[in-house]
């Protein structure tokens, strides 16, 4: 009697609208599920198309084809002989749903659109998809008639329905239904439903493999601890529960489509079971080594450039993100000291290079990695030599450069035109004049970065362009502490959704991982633009100075804004209590009216925020994640007013109390 079973899942790096290599990937997923002996192969999320179309979902094109890879996927020797279940786009008497097309052998089994529908953060599926409401329900799905051809089918089930093999039950999740308080999972498994499939297309944010994990391990509990499981284990281990047996016999059964197939075999005695999965919990400082650096290297590899090019100022933030580089090369070195021919093979096109096989990721560093030291009258003598300690010890190509003749240059033209001269504020200038003169430094430092990265590479002759990498944090965009159109302006971010705070994790970690000394000394130093005079050689101006507090407290009211749904006066109110100990009610107050002036004054900067990856729940990017105008009344009077109100009600009852005592 067969009683063991294989199953194969797959994360796959699929690309929106790229139809040809997403076919590919899922033939490629599916043989290798072939090859290690499984019976039932569950991709991603809405992996035909790729998730992140976004409004191209509306399209017809976008649905046309999908199914033009769905029947090229049912027509292929590779998908028969196993179950296969992939995610596509699918539009029933003219609803469009976000579905699972589960086939074997020429034949579709089920369409089973998904029930509840991720629409919080950075995902928006209510605007593309409708739910299907219809627990325990299918009706039936007139199939197109390229699909027809292939399956010889006219209609197929479409809706909540659970698959019965000759050997077991098959239940199928969509992403979001696992995260539901009355997840399907529950019912089905009370129904008699063995293995449960989740495809997902859940984004990394720091921290949240532990909630996903958990999720999991509490909706499986016994089932789902190995890829080759017993069946006799979950139902010996079900059968022992009567309180779980007494629910089940209440349940209303599921519509069962009974598939002749067996994802078991008779001989099956010697067949080894899978070892139980150890999760690793990543630090935040090692979390954020891997996640970005793999972004960086899709973006890099994608876009067919052949590198990157950083602004190295000698601080956290641009030493951080040149780490992130540095753990890419290490990662793809790893990669191909391992045998991965893909990575291999984009390694020698974008460094142009047939027969390269990079083994030392200092020296793959300097071939796709451009740093540069922009320096300026402002600029101190310590910020230069750590820019070029860390691209020593990375091993980036660097360059030093000073920017003062570009600057003299454009105040030369603007005291011409009108026979003014700005001076800073050091020097007796005004608070515009001083601004004025920061940006202008600031500003020329994104030009002179997309020049070189433009021709630096032609210069060395050699071929193609290098991206510009930003490195502003997310406290920063969310207080609007940037120049618009600086060097936070660039092709990609790869620390724009990352905290001041966890930053430091990441350059703690990397000076220990990959053996970086510099970074001691780039961590010990105070945050500092550098764009304000020196002082007898010395910085004159830091970060937390210039932004009026802190970078732990703009972190908490980066949580409190977007997480928390906290207005001024509701953060206010959270804060009181949070730092009753250190902070008076009319310093709480007067911290929250600072941080919301700033913020709403600074609103529209994030409508021109370079994309970043995503990393914290509380970034303010405009473009796709914190929609919120960017025109704002700052002076918040209304809000402000209640603030104030509640202070002087707190105030007159300390008097009171005071004078009781006395």
């Amino acid at each position: 009697m067969g009683r063991k079973v294989t199953v194969a899942t797959c994360a796959l790096n699929q690309w929106a609208l790229d139809f040809e290599g997403n076919l590919q990937r899922i033939l490629k997923s599916i043989e290798i599920a072939k090859q290690k002996g499984a019976k039932y192969r569950l991709g991603p999320e809405l992996e035909i198309c790729g998730y992140g179309c976004w409004d191209h979902y509306y399209e017809s094109d976008t649905l046309l084809h999908s199914f033009q890879v769905l029947a090229a996927l049912l027509d292929s020797p590779v998908t028969q002989d196993i179950i296969c279940d992939v995610g596509m786009p699918v539009m029933h008497r003219n609803v469009r749903y976000n579905c699972r097309v589960i086939f074997l052998n020429r034949k579709i089994l089920l369409i089973r659109p998904k029930m509840a529908l991720a629409n919080e953060g950075n995902y928006h599926e209510l605007r593309w998809f409708t739910p299907w409401s219809r627990s325990r329900q299918t009706e039936e799905y007139f199939l197109p008639r390229m699909i027809q051809d292939v399956t010889k089918q006219e209609t197929v089930p479409f809706g909540d329905a659970v698959l019965a093999t000759r050997d077991t039950c098959i239940g199928s999740e969509i992403c979001e239904e696992l995260w539901m308080p009355h997840s399907p999972h529950i019912e089905m498994g009370l129904d008699g439903v063995e293995i449960f499939t989740n495809a997902s297309s859940s984004h990394h944010v720091l921290r949240k493999a532990h909630t996903r994990v958990d999720l999991v391990t509490m909706a499986t509990t016994k089932e789902v601890l190995t890829a080759t499981l017993d069946l006799e284990d979950v139902r010996s281990y079900r059968a022992e529960i009567s309180s779980r047996n007494l629910a089940a016999s209440r349940v209303s059964p599921y519509p069962r489509v009974k598939v002749d197939f067996a994802l078991s075999c008779h001989e099956d005695m010697l067949e080894p079971l899978s070892e139980p999965v150890e999760w690793k919990y990543h630090s935040a400082g090692e979390e954020i080594s891997l996640g970005p650096a793999c972004w960086l290297w899709d973006f890099l590899r994608r876009s067919q450039q052949a590198g990157f090019f950083l602004p190295l100022s000698g601080g956290v933030d641009s030493a951080a993100t040149a780490c992130l580089v540095f753990s890419m090369c290490h990662q793809v070195c790893e990669a191909v000291k391992n045998g991965n021919q893909e990575v291999l093979a984009d390694v020698q096109t974008i460094v142009n290079q047939a027969g390269y096989a990079p083994q030392d990721p200092r020296e793959l560093c300097g071939r796709i990695l451009t740093t540069c030291y922009m320096a300026s009258e402002n600029s101190s003598q310590e910020t230069r030599d750590r820019a070029r300690e860390l691209a020593q010890q990375i091993g980036s190509h660097h360059v030093s450069l000073g920017i003062d003749p570009a600057v003299t240059a454009v105040m030369g033209i603007f005291s011409l035109v009108t026979g003014k001269r700005p001076v800073f504020a050091a020097h007796g200038g005004s608070s515009r004049e001083n601004l004025a003169l920061q940006n202008v430094q600031a500003r020329l430092r994104m030009v002179i970065a997309y020049l070189f990265a433009q021709l630096s590479l032609w210069s060395r002759g050699a071929r193609g362009g290098l991206l510009v990498l930003g490195s502003t944090n997310v406290d920063e965009s969310l207080l609007g502490y940037l120049t618009k159109y600086d060097c936070s302006s660039a092709d990609v971010n790869p620390i724009g959704g990352i905290s001041k705070m966890d930053l430091r994790a990441l350059t703690q970690f990397c000076t220990e991982r990959f053996q970086l000394p510099a970074l001691q000394r780039i961590m010990a130093a105070p945050a500092t633009a550098e764009l304000e005079p020196l002082a007898d050689g010395q910085v004159s101006q830091t970060d937390e100075e210039d932004m009026g507090m802190t970078y732990t407290e703009l972190s908490m009211y980066g949580r409190l804004r977007k997480m928390a749904k906290a207005g001024p006066y509701s953060m206010f109110c959270k804060l009181l209590h949070m730092w009753k100990a250190i902070c008076t009610p009319r310093q709480v107050a007067d911290k929250v009216k600072r941080f919301f002036s700033k913020y709403s004054m600074n609103r529209h900067k994030m409508t021109t925020l370079t994309p970043a990856y995503h990393a914290e729940n509380y970034s303010p990017d405009d473009n796709r994640f914190d929609l919120r105008p960017f025109l704002y009344q700052v002076g918040w009077p209304w809000q402000f007013r209640c603030i104030e109100n509640q202070v002087l009600h707190l105030e007159r009852r300390e008097r009171q109390d005071l004078d009781g005592v006395d």
